[in-house]
């Protein structure tokens, strides 16, 4: 199969147009339908695990996670929980903000490097209070950043990822499945 783009040909990260019934017939956070994006490839080869939870609604969770570390750490009492916290949620919001997806406000990284981001995040935040000095200071804090952070790595394993408009970074690169809605 010849991948070398050409003005009559669609490559694999171009839009593909989708029928007007696919398009109107799956709407909402649940929809996995090609109207919802373009698939990512699998890291690794292998992750995720699974292909269950929508990209929509891990979207959500993307933000509501950023949203609960922040806030934790600006209620914890603990000068540095209160700077890991916002620095972590403000580093989670903004690359959801900036990624490929359609709850975003600027598609500018790949989901692929998004996915990359979650795992590194999730550590992140479950390391943060051992690393900063605040795990027996402020032990609901830990606890949080624990379960926020465990919950992002369980919900990235089994997340079906999607772009939106086909961002990559690097010229000539296959990184999704193929067209879709073709």
């Amino acid at each position: 199969m010849d991948l070398t783009p050409t003005p009559e040909k669609k490559t694999p990260r171009q839009p593909v147009p989708v029928p007007t019934a696919m398009r109107e017939s799956r709407k909402g956070i649940m929809d996995r339908s090609a109207a919802a994006g373009i698939p990512a490839l699998p890291l690794l080869g292998r992750l995720p695990l699974s292909r269950r939870i929508p990209q929509d609604l891990h979207s959500l969770l993307d933000y509501q996670g950023a949203l609960t570390v922040a806030g934790v750490g600006l209620l914890s009492g603990s000068k540095a929980a209160c700077t890991a916290g916002l620095a972590f949620g403000f580093a989670g919001a903004g690359v959801s903000m900036l990624t490929d997806y359609r709850l975003s406000l600027k598609k500018l990284i790949p989901i692929e490097v998004h996915e990359v981001i979650d795992y590194v995040w999730s550590i992140g935040v479950i390391a943060a209070p051992f690393v900063f000095g605040y795990s027996r200071r402020s032990r609901w804090v830990t606890l949080m950043h624990a379960l926020v952070g465990a919950s992002t790595i369980a919900a990235s394993l089994f997340t079906d990822y999607r772009a939106q408009l086909g961002v990559q970074w690097g010229p000539g690169r296959k990184t999704d499945l193929g067209p879709v809605g073709g």
